[in-house]
This record gives C-alpha cells, sequence and structure tokens, in this order.
C-alpha cells in the first residue's frame, strides 16, 4: 500500500509544473499598458525573489466594470506569484492591461517573466513520516 501511495504521489508531483523561482533588483518599478478606455499605470514592488506590491496607481477604465479586476488581478498575481492568471470576466482588457505592465515591471526588475507563466493548480500536501 505504501508503494502504490508513494507511486500516484510521484505521478502527481511529475504532472505539477515546478514554479521556477526567479530573482529580481529589489525597488519600485512603474509601466504603462493599455486598457480598455486608455492607459493605466501600475507601480510594483520586489524584494529579491517576489513580488511584494502591486498598484494600479493610474487607469481610465469604467468605474464599477474594472473595479474587480483592479482588486483581483493584482491579489492573484501576488498570492501565486505568477502572471499566469485567471482575467476577470467583463474586464479582459483591463486584467490583460494590468498583467501586461505587471510583466514590464518584471523585466524591469531584472526578473525573467517567462519562468512567472505556471499557475499551480493544486497542491499536494505530503503526510508527516
Amino acid at each position: 500500500m505504501k508503494r502504490l501511495l508513494l507511486l500516484v504521489i510521484a505521478l502527481l508531483l511529475a504532472a505539477c509544473q515546478v514554479h521556477a523561482e526567479t530573482t529580481f533588483q529589489p525597488g519600485t518599478y512603474t509601466a504603462e499598458a493599455e486598457g480598455k478606455m486608455g492607459s493605466m499605470t501600475v507601480e510594483v514592488t520586489f524584494s529579491e525573489t517576489v513580488i511584494e506590491t502591486i498598484t494600479v496607481i493610474d487607469h481610465k477604465e469604467t468605474p464599477g466594470i474594472s473595479d474587480a479586476a483592479i482588486e483581483r488581478i493584482p491579489a492573484d498575481i501576488i498570492t501565486w506569484q505568477s502572471l499566469a492568471v485567471d482575467t476577470v470576466t467583463g474586464a479582459t482588457h483591463t486584467s490583460n492591461a494590468i498583467i501586461q505592465a505587471v510583466t514590464d515591471c518584471v523585466i524591469q526588475a531584472g526578473g525573467d517573466p517567462t519562468q512567472m507563466m505556471t499557475h499551480p493548480d493544486f497542491v499536494v500536501i505530503l503526510p508527516e513520516t
């Protein structure tokens, strides 16, 4: 039974893409990207290994429609430390503009955005031995 459990765990781990760690030049960077209604400006703060904060500091998007994207996309990028986050239905242009601006900031900070294009679909918790 233990062998079967170990085999299943090994297969699950093999099926998961390991999120490659990228490093950054710590600091705060800004970038602009085109949203639905015009330019959006995003500010991103990095430590050496993580995105710490993302703030949309200026936009011309429609209030009410864009609010969910402006709140959720930065939070998801920070939570998952990934640029491969789901866009917000009804605010796709706004969502993509935020992701594009954060990608630009990753490049400015010396990071590799291709290493941040995976999104963990699930987490495997191994039992203590």
